[in-house]
Order: structure tokens, then C-alpha cells, then sequence
């Protein structure tokens, strides 16, 4: 017995050292692979980052040049307009504001000013700088003596520049003003300002002229990397241990290492600089050495579970959440390579989607043309018809009244082609204050003469005192004359025709607009475009969706259902105007 323990233990030790050399080599070999891997992958990613921060560079000096180089043109075409010239030479300058703002939307400039031989600003896109004196500011100075266009980056006293192009104006061989063309790069900032890298352009001393950093402007590109935070022992740690996949840094931006990209622009010896994180390179390095740790860690766990008879059942256990974390695995890639053809298929789907938004977009506008227009055409036919009679029975008064309403209906069309405007961009002019009963009564004028040809029961009931909301009056009585219109439509099949008009003040202006037709089929794509239950000709389908639009611009809702008793029902909640601001009023 005490032999054979003996030789046990014998065979033991030599078994123990072996064991002990085995698990030295495994570690050594895994932080040697680990070392290597992460200095081949971190060159490999770091250089494809660099490559993409490159390309991204080339494509966003590409777009500078180009806006440069299109407002570069717009002084030179300006300068031989004639109006411009005309209104220089004769001091009428009445249309000219108009006439730059309606440029400025096609080139796509800041902003335009023309300047008379003294240097005032006599018409601008923005007219509170009419009758401002620039006649010692560089851009005019520069212009008058040069024949050519000229360019000018001038630094405000808020750090931010103004590029602009100015040329003369000559008539007669003589310089009777200068043409200003402020070009829009602060969009570029803007568009730069949404990605990860930061972005800054150079003039040709060095200065930064365009930063994604607004405090940049201004120094050149050491001192803005020298304002720093100063790190705290625990930030400098933790920056020693986040970057130690990554190559030695180009430098620090907000405490973060980063590449920088530099790049030259073909203009005034103007430079562009990047500085690109090695956030995504970190990520990717890192995800492939847990992996191959977690190889290493399955080897050093099957090892231990040779020697130790006593754990069997627990790396048992192992083996098969090991045979589960290598189906899931399997399963992962299946379903990567299954989403990664789902994007192609999705990308393709996208480029279809969007050729067929332009197409629909461009219906969409000429329809809602032919439908808002509609309206008051009809009414100017009636009462051009009623005036002619009017005219021949020697009543020359009531022929008058109709004049001043189709007058009326004139410049009601003119504000509707001005508000097609809101389908191409949002926005609009400030609200003012709206008497909704006054707008009940003015779009039931405006519908006297469909209601008369029908002979509809109108049942209007409104409230003694005032309901005002804050709002564009015009198109309020654009949404009311299409519920109205969609309400005479629905009852040309009933015997005894009736819609009630009813206006409800409380926490909202409610207007509520009903019939007696048949009611709506389907609500659901009741307020969807080129919907429609008329006749083909009779309707576009794009009244409700317009009126919807609006009344969300307004800040309310408009809703339909059907009525118990037959019929529809639509209505519109605004908000009501508050009581100080109506005491302001």
C-alpha cells in the first residue's frame, strides 16, 4: 500500500509540471496571437477608416468648389440685367427687391444686394439692409475698380464669415452701381455637423474660415487644437486604456484621439482638414480579439476539465452551452446574410420609391392647381353673367357689386397660387388673429352661388360673441369652402338637401360641418391623395387632403365620421386664441 502511493505520487509530480509548462504555453501562444492579430487588424481598419475619410473629404471639397464656382456666375449675369440697369439710370427701384428675391430661390445665393454708385443699398433679398452705406467695404471698393467679379471672405464680429462675389454695373462706360452675392457655405457647416468627423476649411494664411466647431473660426489649426480641456488623472487612464488598439494619434479632439485628413481646395489656396476618430476602428479590432479570447478561454477551460475528474459534470455543462453558443453562431450568420440581401432588395426598393414620389409630387401640384382654382373661376362666371344682365337692364349699381366681388375672387386666386408654395417647402408668414364666424360667412359668400343653382338648406348657428384663433384667414376659408363643397357634393342624390354649419367655442374652436348624403364609405383613406368616391372629372380627390394639411399646420385636427341619422360629419378643432394675447390685440 504505501509503495504503490508512493509511485502515485511519483507519477503525480512529473504529471503536475507537464500540465503546469502546457498552460505557460497555451498562455503565451494566445497573447502572442492576440499581439499579432491586433497589430494587423488595427493597420487593416485604420487604413480602410483613412480611405473613407479621404473619399468623404474629396467629395465634400468637390461640393464646396461647385457652389463657389455656380455663385461665381450669378454677379456676372446680374450686372447685364436690364431692369437692373434701367432702375440704377432712372432712381426707380420698385421692383427691383422683388426682382433679386424672386433670383435668389433659383441660384440658391445667401442673399443679394445692389449697391448704387455711393455705395447704398437701394434693393436686397432682405429688406432690412435697404439704405445701408457700404461704400467702404471691400466688396464694393474692390469692384468698382476691377472689371472682373470679385471675391471677398469677410470676418463678422460674431466669428463667422461672409463670402461674397460683387461686380460693377456699367452703363454708358460709365459705373453706376455694383451687383452683391452673398454665397451660402454655412450649409455645409450644418451638413458637416450631422457625421462624427470634425470638419474645417483654411484660407490660404491659415485662418479657419468653415469649422463644424463655431469657436474655431477665426484661429488657425493649432491654436483651436490647443483649446482643450484640460484631462483629469481619471480621464488621462482612460484614454490610455481606449486607445491602445489604436496607431499613435494625429491628434486630440474633445479628448478623443483622431486621424487627420488633409486636403487642398482649388480655390485662393483654400485647405481642407478632417479629423476622424478611431472609434469604429477600436470596435472592430476589439469584437475580433474577444473572439479569439474567448477561443483561448474554451482551450484553457477543456484543459482544466481533463485534469479534474470532480468538475465532469460541470464542463459537461460546458461542452453544451459551447454546442448552443456555436448553433446560435450559425443561426447569426444565416440571419446577417439574410438581412444583407434584405437591404440590397431594400436599396433597390428605395431608388424605385423615390422616382415615383417625384412623379407623384408633380400630379400632385397640377392637380391641386386645377382643383383650388376651380372654385372661384365658377363663381366669376356667374357673376360675370348676373353683371352682363344687370348691365343691359340699366342697373349699373348692383353691377357694380358684382364687379368688386369678382375683384374680390381675382385676388383670392392670386393667394392661392402664392400659398402652392407650401407644397414644395414648410413655412409661412406669421399668423394673425381670425374671427372664425366671420370666416363662415365669407366662404358661404363665396359658395352663394353653387348653394343658390342647388337650393341646399343651410342651417347656420353660431355664437353671440367672437371665436378667434390665431391663423392664416385665407386658407381657414379654403378648408371650410372645401368642407362645404364636399357637403353639396354628397347631397345631389337627397330629396330635401340640408347642411348644418355649426361653431362651438371651448377649450378648442370647433366647427363642425354636416349633411344629410349618403355618408363615407371608407374614413380610413378618406384624407389620403387623389382619393375620391365623385365621378371621374367631378373631383381630384385633393380637397380633404389639402384641408388635413392645413388645419395641422394651424395646430388642429380635422376628423370625420358618420352620423347616426345618415350623413357625414367633419370637424375641425383649432386651437383658441388666449385671452392676454387677445387683450395685446
Amino acid at each position: 500500500m504505501t509503495e504503490t502511493s508512493q509511485d502515485t505520487e511519483g507519477r503525480a509530480g512529473p504529471l503536475s509540471w507537464r500540465v503546469r509548462v502546457a498552460l505557460l504555453g497555451l498562455f503565451a501562444a494566445a497573447v502572442a496571437t492576440i499581439w499579432v492579430t491586433n497589430s494587423l487588424l488595427t493597420d487593416r481598419f485604420t487604413e480602410t477608416t483613412r480611405n473613407r475619410a479621404e473619399l468623404r473629404l474629396a467629395l465634400y471639397s468637390g461640393n464646396l468648389l461647385s457652389e463657389l464656382r455656380r455663385n461665381s456666375i450669378v454677379p456676372q449675369l446680374l450686372a447685364r440685367d436690364p431692369a437692373l440697369i434701367n432702375a440704377l439710370n432712372t432712381g426707380d427701384f420698385s421692383q427691383s427687391t422683388q426682382r433679386l428675391i424672386s433670383f435668389v430661390e433659383e441660384i440658391g445665393a445667401a442673399s443679394l444686394m445692389l449697391l448704387d454708385s455711393q455705395g447704398r443699398t437701394v434693393a436686397a433679398t432682405d429688406r432690412n439692409r435697404l439704405g445701408e452705406t457700404h461704400r467702404n467695404a471691400a466688396y464694393f471698393v474692390e469692384a468698382q475698380r476691377s472689371s472682373s467679379t470679385v471675391f471677398n471672405a469677410i470676418r463678422n464680429e460674431v466669428s463667422s464669415y461672409t463670402f461674397t462675389y460683387s461686380r460693377r454695373i456699367e452703363s454708358r462706360g460709365a459705373v453706376i452701381g455694383v451687383i452683391v452675392v452673398e454665397a451660402d457655405l454655412a450649409k455645409f457647416e450644418r451638413s458637416w455637423a450631422g457625421i462624427s468627423d470634425a470638419v474645417l476649411v483654411t484660407d490660404s494664411e491659415g485662418n479657419i474660415i468653415l469649422a463644424t466647431e463655431p469657436k474655431w473660426r477665426g484661429l488657425s489649426i493649432s491654436e483651436a487644437l490647443a483649446r482643450q480641456p484640460a484631462d483629469s488623472a481619471i480621464e488621462r487612464a482612460i484614454q490610455a486604456t481606449t486607445d491602445w488598439t489604436a496607431l499613435p494619434a494625429d491628434a486630440y479632439v474633445g479628448g478623443q484621439a483622431v486621424m487627420r485628413i488633409d486636403g487642398r481646395i482649388p480655390f485662393r489656396g483654400w485647405s481642407i482638414t478632417s479629423f476622424t476618430t478611431y472609434q469604429s476602428v477600436r470596435e472592430r479590432v476589439n469584437a475580433v480579439l474577444a473572439l479569439e479570447i474567448m477561443g483561448f478561454a474554451i482551450l484553457a477551460a477543456l484543459a482544466f476539465y481533463a485534469l479534474s475528474r470532480k468538475t465532469a459534470l460541470r464542463m459537461a455543462l460546458f461542452q453544451r452551452e459551447s454546442r448552443e453558443l456555436r448553433q446560435l453562431n450559425v443561426r447569426l450568420q444565416r440571419e446577417i446574410a439574410e438581412r444583407e440581401r434584405v437591404q440590397e432588395n431594400l436599396a433597390v426598393a428605395e431608388q424605385t420609391l423615390a422616382q415615383s414620389s417625384k412623379l407623384a409630387a408633380l400630379g400632385e401640384m397640377s392637380a391641386a392647381v386645377s382643383h383650388e382654382l376651380n372654385q372661384p373661376l365658377a363663381a366669376m362666371r356667374t357673376y360675370l353673367a348676373g353683371a352682363r344682365l344687370l348691365l343691359r337692364r340699366n342697373r349699373p349699381d348692383e353691377a357694380l357689386t358684382a364687379f368688386h366681388r369678382i375683384d374680390d375672387l381675382i385676388e383670392r386666386m392670386g393667394a392661392i397660387t402664392r400659398q402652392l408654395k407650401s407644397y414644395a417647402r414648410k413655412g409661412q408668414a406669421e399668423f394673425s388673429p381670425v374671427d372664425m364666424g366671420e370666416a363662415v360667412n365669407s366662404a358661404l359668400s363665396m359658395m352663394e352661388p353653387q348653394l343658390k343653382a342647388r337650393q341646399v338648406r343651410i342651417s347656420r348657428i353660431l355664437p353671440e360673441g367672437e371665436v378667434r384663433v390665431m391663423g392664416d384667414r385665407m386658407r381657414i376659408e379654403q378648408v371650410l369652402i372645401n368642407l362645404i363643397r364636399n357637403a353639396l357634393d354628397a347631397t345631389k342624390t337627397v330629396r330635401n338637401p340640408e347642411i348644418e354649419i355649426l361653431l362651438a367655442r371651448g377649450e378648442t374652436a370647433t366647427l363642425t360641418v354636416r349633411d344629410n348624403g349618403h355618408g363615407i364609405e371608407d374614413l380610413d383613406a378618406l384624407f389620403e391623395p387623389f382619393y375620391t368616391t365623385k365621378q371621374p372629372g367631378d373631383g381630384t380627390g385633393l380637397g380633404l387632403a389639402i384641408s388635413s394639411g392645413i388645419v395641422s399646420d394651424l395646430g388642429g385636427r380635422l376628423t370625420a365620421r358618420n352620423a347616426e341619422g345618415g350623413g357625414a360629419v367633419f370637424e375641425m378643432q383649432l386651437p383658441i386664441m388666449a385671452e392676454d394675447t387677445q387683450a395685446a390685440e
